[in-house]
């Protein structure tokens, strides 16, 4: 939200607020905001992912520190992609059940950054937009990639 500018209705805001507050208050306090984005949501994010991974690596393998990092960075960029993937179809699904609903803006405006490029190479047929189709291709696809890589670390 804070990449593309997007400021998110006060009910989503005050829910991701008391949602993560626990950990990016305090994380805050000791890494202010940079170059305009909140440094502190993305470490609390790879904190959680590393603390989640460590359990993992702990249980498979000891504790190999490379490892442990590696396999935290797969997991946060997974949660990317998934988190991509259901703005995606939450998007195509709002432009077809009920365009104007009070969230349709907002969850357009968070997907469009990955549809936009698609949409001028895919060209509409029969005004129909394939390109949430392509992108969800493409993001499986990453996501192969990434399943891949950690199974060759493991």
């Amino acid at each position: 939200m804070q990449a593309i500018r997007l400021r998110p209705p006060n009910q989503v805001a005050h829910f991701i607020f008391q949602l993560t507050d626990w950990l990016v208050l305090p994380l805050r306090r000791v890494l202010p905001g940079l170059g305009g984005y909140d440094w502190s949501s993305l470490v609390g994010a790879l904190l959680i992912a590393m603390l989640a991974t460590a359990v993992e690596v702990a249980l498979l393998s000891g504790f190999d520190v490379s490892l442990l990092l590696a396999l935290t960075l797969m997991r946060v960029g997974q949660w990317i992609l998934y988190g991509f993937m259901g703005m995606i179809l939450i998007s195509a699904v709002f432009s077809w059940v009920n365009p104007q609903a009070p969230l349709a803006p907002f969850i357009a405006a968070l997907s469009d950054p990955l549809l936009r490029p698609v949409r001028r190479i895919v060209p509409m047929i029969g005004n129909i937009d394939l390109s949430p189709l392509v992108v969800l291709l493409l993001l499986q696809i990453a996501m192969q990639l990434l399943r891949t890589v950690g199974a060759s670390l493991l």
